[in-house]
């Protein structure tokens, strides 16, 4: 059997003798396409169709898309058109959906590999949360002639990340992830094609830049939106628990969309952030792309997550939230898991249940690394000095009060923490 890169290159070979490949997806043929599928042909005021456009010219002009990467891409565009002519006819069969209030909803963002899925994962366990399910993102509603059967979703989804886990086999051990698991919040706004998802897995900086100067109001008016549709299909009432190192970003979206919202700020050693996220950035690329440039790849992310601190900081010095920030330091989130969420409670002014407690505990002795695994790379694969790095951040770990995690030159220095499992086994968490 072919090793996987080599599938990839053959298909792309192939590829190349098919003219239509190296022309732009059309966004008028997409949503032809959507309208097919879904039934459906009203989009309401969503204001998607800018949006759109701007990707898909990203995508032609700088992503150099591989043959999978055109495949997948229009699949994916396809499904989110679906799903906005969807909640159109939704809200106009039951317009009260729209009326679903979404309280005081605590938002957990930080930088990307610092732990904040570790801690959504443990809010989750809270019967009184509620938290985006992957399976939900991905089909917010039961095609509707299966309505009235037992509701297949998740079990569609299980099969997509299967296919996917053969696409990028290292994904599932660098992000454990299941249709059950909660899910971050990109997956919401990439409905509305103004989400920073695309620009981890494409490389696509005209896009980047275009988001960045338009904003992200419309994306997250589209988020509440959204969460209004799943909140009106549950039986539970709780409270939104949402998650997102892009969240960073949307600050001032947030704010204005949820002005009672709740901000966690998850603070770790940006020498083990930086590893891990280009990392990650690349395995999320390489099925998608015919080329991959790990310095470039490193440059990026270094870039950009350092201006994600210095929006950290101004956030936390302005206090523009209804309610203080709540600050999480990774090392005190892994020795005390439990712990750090009874003084996210307390924070808010909440006392964790007993009953939760001890489901977290058990989710924690379940899982004590979080499900993560090593991986041997360095800073330097990625264009990166750690000297450098670490005067570029030290502004932010000197506000945030930030513990510098040592550097072992072992395969799991790339995760570089003390954690949860005994001294021997021990790995970090994301």
């Amino acid at each position: 059997m072919l090793p996987i890169p080599a599938v990839f290159q053959v298909a792309d070979m192939l590829g190349d003798a098919f003219a239509p490949l190296h022309q732009p997806m059309s966004a008028d043929e997409l949503i032809d396409l959507a309208n097919r599928r879904a039934g459906l042909t009203d989009f309401g005021e969503t204001p998607f169709q800018a949006p759109l456009r701007n990707l898909l010219r990203a995508c032609f002009e700088d992503a150099n898309l591989s043959l999978v990467g055109r495949i997948a891409t229009r699949w994916d565009l396809v499904r989110f058109l679906s799903n906005l002519l969807r909640l159109v006819d939704e809200e106009k069969r039951a317009p009260e959906i729209l009326a679903q209030p979404i309280a005081r909803p605590i938002f957990i963002s930080g930088l990307p590999r610092s732990g904040t899925t570790f801690l959504h994962s443990l809010l989750a366990e809270d019967p009184g949360n509620l938290v985006p399910r992957v399976w939900q993102l991905i089909h917010p509603y039961p095609p509707r002639n299966t309505e009235t059967g037992p509701d297949r979703r998740a079990r569609r989804v299980a099969r997509q990340l299967r296919l996917f886990g053969f696409l990028a086999p290292d994904f599932r051990r660098m992000h454990p992830i299941d249709a059950g698991s909660p899910q971050e919040c990109s997956e919401i706004t990439a409905h509305l094609f103004a989400s920073l998802r695309f620009d981890t897995t494409y490389r696509v900086p005209s896009y980047r830049c275009w988001l960045d100067a338009t904003g992200h109001l419309d994306a997250y008016r589209f988020h509440k939106r959204f969460l209004q549709h799943l909140q009106h299909q549950t039986a539970d009432g709780g409270r939104w628990v949402l998650k997102c190192p892009d969240h960073v970003f949307a600050l001032d979206a947030i704010r204005e969309v949820y002005p009672d919202a709740r901000l966690v700020f998850v603070h770790r050693d940006p020498l083990a952030v930086l590893l891990s996220v280009a990392r990650l950035t690349e395995t999320l690329r390489r099925p998608f792309t015919r080329s991959i440039d790990k310095a470039e790849i490193g440059r990026q992310d270094s870039d950009r997550w350092l201006a994600a601190t210095e929006l950290m900081i101004a956030a936390a010095q302005e206090q523009r939230f209804a309610e203080p920030i709540f600050h999480v330091q990774y090392l005190d989130l892994v020795k005390d898991p439990v712990g750090t969420v009874a003084a996210l409670y307390r924070h808010f002014g909440g006392a964790l249940h007993p009953e939760a407690a001890a489901r977290i505990g058990r989710l924690v002795e379940a899982r004590p690394n979080g499900g993560y695994g090593a991986h041997g790379s360095r800073l330097e694969e990625y264009g990166l000095d750690a000297a450098l790095e670490r005067e570029r951040y030290a502004r932010y770990m000197a506000h945030f009060g930030i513990q510098p995690e040592p550097r072992r030159r072992s395969t799991q220095s790339a995760r570089c923490s003390p954690i949860l499992a005994s001294p021997r086994s021990a790995k970090p968490v994301k």
